[in-house]
């Protein structure tokens, strides 16, 4: 039997309103006193009612709908952050479209234009970037943009990112300050902006310093590519006694290469600190130092500046990451 879609003037025969009334009962803000609001929401329960979003959007030229562009969410950093994303995207009454990408540009410019065909109001790339052309595209066609952790600024849209470079260099100095000597960087190929801006700091502060380090950089951003990093440094004859990891996943790799093939113990051998503070961080088998991104924060951030009034929305955001001290370094 086929299904019988229920309508708002079903609903407004039942409640004995006009249609203005149902439509005006189910708009957060919209002039509607509480007995014609409760008498609707009623007949609408009754009823099974439920109001078609999508086709309000095409008279309203406003759907709710923000895409979320992102690229390696099996990862537990990304996972939480579009966890968080469409949290406070539903908090403030909009939908989060998931389009999962790869991290090349192309991939990310053929998920807008699938955006665009959806009529979504607003995107946030977390991976990757459109071209400028693009970017005017979407602007053009009413989409709201805004990207997370990467260097480039657009017109017309919001940047948010984190003060990674300050928090490498942080990295080298508590490294030091815990007596290690000979330091190494662990990361990935991934040559994110956020990933090259925490390298740098850390960087810049051992060549400040007068330092040489041993940098190790190949693979996906993964535990697999920690191990395989810290195997290579603990093979080595004049091996590190801390190092950098660019991520929580690759430190937790390293870790395990040092005490499970070389039977190293951390932090007395090896004083290691990564970044993201993931769920695995604090597991106690890790317990790892490392610099936590204010995932929640971000999440927030970016819903306002989509709710904003484009005039009011910032170009460019910058958040802190604030170190947490566990027991993988010395102290």
């Amino acid at each position: 039997m086929a299904r019988v879609q229920v309508s708002a003037k079903d609903v407004a025969e039942l409640a004995g309103v006009s249609r203005a009334a149902v439509s005006r009962s189910f708009t957060p803000g919209a002039s509607v006193s509480a007995e014609t609001r409760a008498k609707v929401h009623a007949a609408a329960e009754t009823l099974g009612y439920q109001v078609n979003h999508l086709a309000r959007g095409l008279i309203t030229s406003q759907t709710g709908i923000v895409a979320l562009i992102a690229a390696e969410i099996g990862t537990p950093y990304r996972s939480a952050l579009l966890a968080a994303l469409s949290e406070t995207l539903q908090e403030a009454g909009k939908v989060g479209l998931l389009i999962n990408t790869d991290r090349s540009d192309e991939s990310v410019a053929q998920a807008l234009r699938q955006a665009i065909g959806y009529r979504t109001d607003a995107a946030i790339v977390l991976s990757g970037m459109p071209d400028t052309s693009l970017a005017e595209t979407c602007l053009r066609n009413g989409m709201r943009l805004v990207v997370i952790n990467r260097d480039e600024e657009r017109q017309g849209s919001t940047r948010i990112r984190l003060d990674d470079e300050a928090a490498g260099r942080q990295a080298f100095a508590s490294l030091a300050a815990a007596g290690c000597r000979r330091l190494a960087l662990a990361t990935s190929l991934a040559g994110t902006p956020s990933l090259e801006s925490r390298c740098a700091g850390f960087r810049a502060a051992a060549s400040e310093a007068g330092v040489t380090l041993r940098i190790e950089a190949f693979g996906a951003t993964s535990y697999q590519t920690g191990l395989d990093i810290g195997t290579r440094l603990m093979t080595e004859p004049d091996r590190p006694d801390g190092v950098f990891c660019a991520t929580d996943l690759i430190a937790c790799g390293v870790m395990d290469a040092a005490r499970r093939r070389f039977r190293l113990r951390v932090p007395e051998d090896l004083s290691v600190i990564g970044f993201d503070d993931i769920e695995q961080a604090a597991w106690e088998s890790y317990d790892l130092t490392t610099f936590r991104q204010p995932i929640r924060e971000i999440a927030q951030v970016a819903t306002r500046c989509l709710t904003a009034p484009s005039d009011d929305a910032p170009s460019s955001v910058t958040v802190p990451s604030r170190m947490v001290w566990r027991s993988s370094v010395r102290r």
